[in-house]
């Protein structure tokens, strides 16, 4: 989520604890090499072996529509360590799409299977290669073949926000969708999309049938709701945080942003 699970945000959720794997902001691929700095400003993780102090790993995430600089890119990633490399296809943003990015390439399965494939041969096999997608940019008609087209070009994994690209974020989110593209496709899926308490990923996890869940916009308002889900999986209760234990971690995120402006 660009502007929004930088360093610092991911630094205090995953502090706060339940999570298994971050994502970062996605950083835009257009005609050129990345460059150490930019990847740095992104993710300085990559100095603390792609991991945030709590030890919960971040793997990058590329967004474009080249799949030469895409494959350019997702190598000299590798090489500076990444764990695995994301690529966005769901992206809602005006200005993303405008520019062929993000779910305005849901409307050609074929784009897509040529990015991940050139992706993929461009990078060592031991380094993952993943993809975050919706239901398509204005329908469903295209959503089954999109996923085929990124599992079978090569992506390691699936993560689906339930919504397409012109719903944006309006309620509700199709999570009976995820089920059916886990039945077309032979890797696994990772369901995405309005998930704000615990009951709403029970619930989302019962309509996908996914074990993996990605939350997004429900973990910022909610900071503690992984270790409820956590807890909850563990067979015990864990009431939501209080305006009184929250406002520690508010406090330290305020001073990490601060000096993430200054630098």
């Amino acid at each position: 989520m660009e502007g929004l699970v930088d360093p610092p945000m991911r630094d205090i959720l995953t502090r706060i604890g339940g999570i298994d794997r971050c994502v970062s902001e996605f950083i835009r691929v257009t005609d050129t090499a990345l460059n150490l700095s930019t990847v740095e400003r992104f993710i300085p993780e990559m100095h603390r072996g792609w991991k945030t102090d709590s030890g919960v790993e971040v793997r990058p995430q590329l967004l474009g529509s080249d799949p030469h600089w895409l494959g350019v890119n997702a190598a000299q990633l590798a090489q500076w360590g990444a764990p695995a490399v994301d690529l966005n296809f769901g992206c809602p943003a005006k200005t993303v799409n405008r520019h062929g990015g993000g779910a305005s390439l849901l409307r050609e399965p074929e784009v897509l299977a040529q990015i991940v494939a050139t992706v993929r041969a461009a990078t060592p096999m031991n380094v993952p290669i993943t993809a975050k997608m919706r239901l398509g940019y204005s329908d469903t008609s295209l959503t089954l073949e999109c996923a085929q087209a990124l599992a079978e070009s090569g992506a390691a994994e699936i993560a689906v926000h339930a919504r397409t690209k012109m719903e944006g974020y309006k309620p509700p989110a199709h999570w009976e969708w995820i089920a059916r593209i886990r039945e077309v496709v032979a890797v696994p899926v990772i369901a995405n999309g309005e998930v704000w308490n615990l009951e709403d990923y029970l619930r989302i996890r019962e309509l996908s049938g996914c074990s993996a869940v990605m939350i997004g916009r429900g973990l910022v308002v909610q900071p503690d709701l992984a270790r409820q889900i956590r807890c909850h999986q563990a067979g015990a209760a864990l009431h939501p945080m209080s305006w009184d234990e929250l406002q520690p971690w508010l406090a330290d995120f305020f001073v990490q942003t601060r000096e993430r402006m200054a630098d």
